[in-house]
Protein backbone atom coordinates (compact mmCIF):
# COMPACT_ATOMS: atom_id res chain seq x y z
CA UNK A 1 0.00 0.00 0.00
CA UNK A 2 2.88 2.38 1.07
CA UNK A 3 4.12 1.95 -2.77
CA UNK A 4 1.23 2.45 -4.08
CA UNK A 5 0.39 6.23 -2.20
CA UNK A 6 4.00 7.05 -2.69
CA UNK A 7 4.43 5.84 -6.88
CA UNK A 8 2.10 6.72 -9.53
CA UNK A 9 1.56 4.40 -12.28
CA UNK A 10 2.12 6.85 -14.51
CA UNK A 11 5.60 8.33 -14.61
CA UNK A 12 4.22 11.43 -15.61
CA UNK A 13 1.68 11.98 -13.20
CA UNK A 14 2.21 13.90 -10.15
CA UNK A 15 1.68 12.76 -6.30
CA UNK A 16 -0.51 14.71 -4.30
CA UNK A 17 1.01 13.98 -0.61
CA UNK A 18 -1.88 15.39 1.29
CA UNK A 19 -0.77 16.87 4.47
CA UNK A 20 3.06 16.26 4.96
CA UNK A 21 4.02 15.53 8.68
CA UNK A 22 0.30 14.43 9.58
CA UNK A 23 -0.25 11.48 7.26
CA UNK A 24 -0.94 9.11 10.17
CA UNK A 25 -4.03 11.99 11.21
CA UNK A 26 -5.51 12.05 7.72
CA UNK A 27 -8.48 10.26 8.55
CA UNK A 28 -9.10 12.04 11.75
CA UNK A 29 -8.73 15.31 9.98
CA UNK A 30 -10.99 14.08 6.89
CA UNK A 31 -13.64 13.85 9.58
CA UNK A 32 -14.31 17.89 10.36
CA UNK A 33 -13.14 18.20 6.73
CA UNK A 34 -16.02 16.17 5.26
CA UNK A 35 -18.53 17.54 7.75
CA UNK A 36 -17.14 21.65 7.01
CA UNK A 37 -17.37 20.77 3.11
CA UNK A 38 -21.43 18.86 3.43
CA UNK A 39 -22.73 21.70 5.74
CA UNK A 40 -21.38 24.07 3.16
CA UNK A 41 -23.08 22.00 0.30
CA UNK A 42 -26.44 22.14 2.21
CA UNK A 43 -26.44 25.70 3.07
CA UNK A 44 -25.30 26.99 -0.65
CA UNK A 45 -28.00 24.61 -2.07
CA UNK A 46 -30.76 25.69 0.16
CA UNK A 47 -29.92 29.16 -0.93
CA UNK A 48 -29.87 28.21 -4.65
CA UNK A 49 -32.96 26.37 -4.25
CA UNK A 50 -34.80 29.28 -2.24
CA UNK A 51 -33.83 31.56 -4.59
CA UNK A 52 -35.24 29.85 -7.51
CA UNK A 53 -38.73 28.73 -6.24
CA UNK A 54 -39.66 31.66 -4.64
CA UNK A 55 -40.69 34.74 -6.81
CA UNK A 56 -40.10 37.69 -4.40
CA UNK A 57 -36.91 36.67 -4.06
CA UNK A 58 -35.98 37.41 -7.72
CA UNK A 59 -34.24 40.46 -6.73
CA UNK A 60 -30.44 41.54 -7.57
CA UNK A 61 -29.42 40.78 -3.77
CA UNK A 62 -30.58 37.39 -3.94
CA UNK A 63 -29.45 37.03 -7.64
CA UNK A 64 -25.77 38.20 -6.20
CA UNK A 65 -25.90 35.81 -3.12
CA UNK A 66 -26.96 32.79 -5.51
CA UNK A 67 -23.47 33.98 -7.55
CA UNK A 68 -21.51 33.72 -3.91
CA UNK A 69 -23.14 30.49 -3.19
CA UNK A 70 -21.81 28.57 -6.52
CA UNK A 71 -18.60 29.93 -6.43
CA UNK A 72 -18.65 28.64 -2.59
CA UNK A 73 -19.93 25.28 -4.28
CA UNK A 74 -17.64 25.14 -7.07
CA UNK A 75 -14.35 26.37 -4.99
CA UNK A 76 -15.05 23.23 -2.64
CA UNK A 77 -15.56 20.77 -5.05
CA UNK A 78 -12.70 21.60 -7.37
CA UNK A 79 -10.51 20.18 -4.30
CA UNK A 80 -12.55 17.95 -1.56
CA UNK A 81 -13.50 15.24 -3.32
CA UNK A 82 -10.23 14.49 -4.31
CA UNK A 83 -8.56 15.25 -0.99
CA UNK A 84 -11.08 13.05 0.72
CA UNK A 85 -9.94 10.27 -1.48
CA UNK A 86 -6.38 10.97 -0.15
CA UNK A 87 -7.60 11.30 3.12
CA UNK A 88 -9.77 8.26 3.29
CA UNK A 89 -7.86 5.84 0.44
CA UNK A 90 -4.77 6.98 -0.40
CA UNK A 91 -5.34 7.63 -4.03
CA UNK A 92 -2.73 10.36 -4.32
CA UNK A 93 -1.85 10.41 -7.84
CA UNK A 94 -2.81 12.67 -10.43
CA UNK A 95 -2.54 13.57 -13.91
CA UNK A 96 -0.45 16.67 -15.05
CA UNK A 97 -3.20 17.48 -17.17
CA UNK A 98 -5.96 16.40 -14.55
CA UNK A 99 -3.48 18.96 -12.05
CA UNK A 100 -3.45 22.07 -14.42
CA UNK A 101 -7.13 21.42 -14.98
CA UNK A 102 -8.01 21.72 -11.31
CA UNK A 103 -5.76 24.98 -10.92
CA UNK A 104 -7.58 26.48 -13.72
CA UNK A 105 -11.02 25.84 -12.38
CA UNK A 106 -10.19 26.92 -8.83
CA UNK A 107 -8.52 29.33 -9.45
CA UNK A 108 -10.72 30.98 -12.10
CA UNK A 109 -14.12 29.96 -9.23
CA UNK A 110 -11.80 32.05 -6.65
CA UNK A 111 -11.44 35.49 -8.55
CA UNK A 112 -15.15 35.24 -9.51
CA UNK A 113 -15.79 34.55 -5.97
CA UNK A 114 -13.90 37.80 -4.67
CA UNK A 115 -15.25 40.15 -8.06
CA UNK A 116 -19.08 38.63 -6.76
CA UNK A 117 -18.12 40.31 -3.10
CA UNK A 118 -16.94 43.64 -5.09
CA UNK A 119 -20.83 43.45 -7.08
CA UNK A 120 -22.11 43.54 -3.91
CA UNK A 121 -20.45 46.08 -2.05
CA UNK A 122 -21.43 48.33 -4.95
CA UNK A 123 -25.22 46.70 -4.70
CA UNK A 124 -25.15 47.98 -0.87
CA UNK A 125 -23.61 51.70 -2.01
CA UNK A 126 -26.92 51.78 -4.28
CA UNK A 127 -28.92 50.35 -1.74
CA UNK A 128 -27.68 53.25 1.21
CA UNK A 129 -27.00 56.16 -1.59
CA UNK A 130 -29.02 56.13 -3.90
CA UNK A 131 -32.16 54.02 -2.56
CA UNK A 132 -35.06 55.74 -5.02
CA UNK A 133 -32.99 55.10 -8.32
CA UNK A 134 -31.91 51.37 -6.51
CA UNK A 135 -34.40 49.67 -8.78
CA UNK A 136 -33.62 51.37 -12.27
CA UNK A 137 -29.62 51.04 -11.83
CA UNK A 138 -29.17 47.37 -10.27
CA UNK A 139 -31.67 45.18 -12.29
CA UNK A 140 -31.59 41.51 -12.80
CA UNK A 141 -29.96 41.97 -16.29
CA UNK A 142 -27.72 44.42 -15.08
CA UNK A 143 -26.82 42.20 -12.08
CA UNK A 144 -26.00 39.36 -14.50
CA UNK A 145 -24.52 41.11 -16.95
CA UNK A 146 -22.06 42.20 -14.37
CA UNK A 147 -21.63 38.59 -12.87
CA UNK A 148 -20.60 37.78 -16.81
CA UNK A 149 -17.84 40.28 -17.10
CA UNK A 150 -16.38 39.05 -13.19
CA UNK A 151 -16.02 35.52 -14.63
CA UNK A 152 -15.04 37.08 -18.25
CA UNK A 153 -11.68 39.12 -16.28
CA UNK A 154 -11.57 35.78 -13.84
CA UNK A 155 -10.41 33.35 -16.81
CA UNK A 156 -8.22 35.80 -18.85
CA UNK A 157 -6.47 36.38 -16.00
CA UNK A 158 -6.09 33.14 -14.45
CA UNK A 159 -5.90 30.97 -18.26
CA UNK A 160 -1.99 31.84 -18.48
CA UNK A 161 -0.76 30.24 -15.38
CA UNK A 162 -1.36 26.86 -16.41
CA UNK A 163 -0.19 27.71 -19.85
CA UNK A 164 3.09 28.77 -18.53
CA UNK A 165 3.60 25.79 -16.09
CA UNK A 166 2.35 23.38 -19.52
CA UNK A 167 5.57 24.64 -21.37
CA UNK A 168 7.96 23.55 -18.24
CA UNK A 169 9.71 20.34 -17.50
CA UNK A 170 8.91 18.74 -14.42
CA UNK A 171 11.94 16.68 -12.40
CA UNK A 172 11.62 13.01 -11.54
CA UNK A 173 10.38 14.16 -8.27
CA UNK A 174 6.79 14.61 -8.94
CA UNK A 175 5.66 14.73 -5.03
CA UNK A 176 3.34 17.62 -3.89
CA UNK A 177 3.39 18.42 -0.59
CA UNK A 178 -0.53 19.81 -0.66
CA UNK A 179 -4.07 18.50 -0.51
CA UNK A 180 -4.66 19.86 -4.27
CA UNK A 181 -2.61 21.21 -6.99
CA UNK A 182 -2.36 24.93 -6.12
CA UNK A 183 -0.04 27.20 -7.94
CA UNK A 184 3.11 28.19 -6.33
CA UNK A 185 3.14 24.24 -5.22
CA UNK A 186 3.14 22.47 -8.60
CA UNK A 187 5.78 25.22 -10.17
CA UNK A 188 8.26 24.54 -7.36
CA UNK A 189 7.69 20.89 -9.05
CA UNK A 190 9.84 21.80 -12.17
CA UNK A 191 13.46 21.79 -13.15
CA UNK A 192 12.98 24.88 -15.43
CA UNK A 193 13.55 28.45 -15.06
CA UNK A 194 10.31 29.39 -13.05
CA UNK A 195 10.26 33.10 -12.83
CA UNK A 196 7.70 33.88 -14.76
CA UNK A 197 5.45 31.38 -13.71
CA UNK A 198 6.38 33.17 -9.65
CA UNK A 199 5.97 35.94 -11.10
CA UNK A 200 2.61 36.23 -12.69
CA UNK A 201 1.14 33.85 -10.20
CA UNK A 202 1.92 36.67 -7.41
CA UNK A 203 1.30 39.72 -9.12
CA UNK A 204 -2.07 38.36 -10.33
CA UNK A 205 -3.10 37.67 -6.68
CA UNK A 206 -2.38 40.74 -5.50
CA UNK A 207 -4.11 42.60 -8.02
CA UNK A 208 -7.34 40.89 -7.76
CA UNK A 209 -7.19 41.19 -4.37
CA UNK A 210 -6.06 44.58 -4.43
CA UNK A 211 -7.79 45.96 -6.92
CA UNK A 212 -10.98 44.42 -5.56
CA UNK A 213 -10.01 45.14 -2.25
CA UNK A 214 -9.90 49.48 -3.44
CA UNK A 215 -13.36 49.08 -5.00
CA UNK A 216 -14.71 47.25 -1.48
CA UNK A 217 -13.08 49.70 0.29
CA UNK A 218 -14.17 52.82 -2.15
CA UNK A 219 -18.47 51.54 -1.57
CA UNK A 220 -18.27 51.41 2.10
CA UNK A 221 -16.39 54.83 2.12
CA UNK A 222 -18.84 56.57 0.24
CA UNK A 223 -21.35 54.20 2.76
CA UNK A 224 -19.70 55.47 5.76
CA UNK A 225 -19.89 59.28 4.19
CA UNK A 226 -23.41 59.28 3.13
CA UNK A 227 -24.51 57.25 6.94
CA UNK A 228 -23.04 60.24 8.91
CA UNK A 229 -24.61 62.65 7.36
CA UNK A 230 -28.21 61.43 8.28
CA UNK A 231 -29.05 62.85 12.07
CA UNK A 232 -31.31 59.80 13.38
CA UNK A 233 -29.06 57.42 14.97
CA UNK A 234 -31.83 54.66 14.64
CA UNK A 235 -31.28 55.59 10.63
CA UNK A 236 -27.59 55.04 11.20
CA UNK A 237 -28.47 51.67 12.78
CA UNK A 238 -30.68 50.57 10.07
CA UNK A 239 -28.41 51.89 7.13
CA UNK A 240 -25.51 49.74 8.18
CA UNK A 241 -27.69 46.92 9.30
CA UNK A 242 -28.11 46.10 5.52
CA UNK A 243 -24.23 45.77 5.72
CA UNK A 244 -23.23 43.68 8.19
CA UNK A 245 -23.62 40.43 6.48
CA UNK A 246 -21.56 41.33 3.33
CA UNK A 247 -18.81 43.01 5.81
CA UNK A 248 -18.95 39.40 8.12
CA UNK A 249 -18.56 37.48 5.00
CA UNK A 250 -15.37 39.84 3.47
CA UNK A 251 -14.08 39.49 6.33
CA UNK A 252 -13.97 35.56 6.62
CA UNK A 253 -13.14 35.34 2.99
CA UNK A 254 -10.25 37.97 3.14
CA UNK A 255 -8.29 37.14 5.99
CA UNK A 256 -8.34 33.32 5.72
CA UNK A 257 -7.18 33.63 1.63
CA UNK A 258 -4.96 36.61 2.76
CA UNK A 259 -2.91 34.49 5.28
CA UNK A 260 -3.07 31.52 3.21
CA UNK A 261 -1.56 33.01 0.02
CA UNK A 262 1.56 35.22 2.02
CA UNK A 263 2.09 32.58 4.77
CA UNK A 264 2.73 30.17 1.55
CA UNK A 265 4.88 32.36 -0.04
CA UNK A 266 6.93 33.97 2.38
CA UNK A 267 6.44 32.37 5.69
CA UNK A 268 9.23 29.96 5.36
CA UNK A 269 9.81 29.34 9.26
CA UNK A 270 5.96 28.20 9.74
CA UNK A 271 5.53 24.74 9.42
CA UNK A 272 4.57 22.91 6.43
CA UNK A 273 1.18 21.29 7.39
CA UNK A 274 0.28 25.21 8.82
CA UNK A 275 -0.01 26.05 5.25
CA UNK A 276 -1.71 23.19 3.69
CA UNK A 277 -4.11 23.23 6.96
CA UNK A 278 -4.79 27.16 6.18
CA UNK A 279 -4.93 26.49 2.65
CA UNK A 280 -8.21 23.61 3.13
CA UNK A 281 -10.08 25.62 5.47
CA UNK A 282 -10.05 28.66 3.41
CA UNK A 283 -11.34 26.37 0.83
CA UNK A 284 -14.20 25.22 3.56
CA UNK A 285 -14.77 27.84 6.23
CA UNK A 286 -16.28 30.47 4.15
CA UNK A 287 -18.38 28.49 2.34
CA UNK A 288 -19.41 27.01 5.08
CA UNK A 289 -19.99 29.75 6.70
CA UNK A 290 -21.81 32.19 4.10
CA UNK A 291 -24.99 30.62 4.11
CA UNK A 292 -25.47 31.17 8.02
CA UNK A 293 -24.75 34.87 7.78
CA UNK A 294 -26.77 35.78 4.86
CA UNK A 295 -29.63 33.12 6.64
CA UNK A 296 -29.22 35.14 10.09
CA UNK A 297 -29.08 38.16 8.96
CA UNK A 298 -31.82 38.68 5.99
CA UNK A 299 -35.14 38.55 7.30
CA UNK A 300 -36.19 37.22 3.21
CA UNK A 301 -34.08 34.04 3.78
CA UNK A 302 -34.93 33.27 7.33
CA UNK A 303 -38.82 33.60 6.55
CA UNK A 304 -38.98 31.52 3.37
CA UNK A 305 -36.45 29.06 4.98
CA UNK A 306 -38.58 28.52 8.24
CA UNK A 307 -41.63 28.03 5.26
CA UNK A 308 -40.18 25.05 3.80
CA UNK A 309 -38.42 23.75 6.74
CA UNK A 310 -41.95 23.48 8.43
CA UNK A 311 -43.26 21.38 5.87
CA UNK A 312 -40.98 18.59 6.16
Amino acid sequence: MSAFNLTPSDPSAFILNGIPGLEAAHIWISIPFSMFYIISLLGNFMILFLVSKEQTLHKPMFLLLSMLALTDIGGSTCVMPKALCIFWFGFKSITVDGCLTQMFFFNTVAAMHTAVLVIMAFDRYVAICDPLRYATILTNTRIAKLGLLGLIRAVLLVLPEPLLLWRLPFCTNRVIPHTYCEHIAVVKMSCGDTRINRTYGLVISLVIIGIDLTLIGLSYGLIIRAVLRISSKKAHRKALNTCTAHICVMLVTYTTNLFSVLTHRFGQGIADHVHILMANLYLLVPPMLNPIIYGIKTKELREKMGKYTCRM
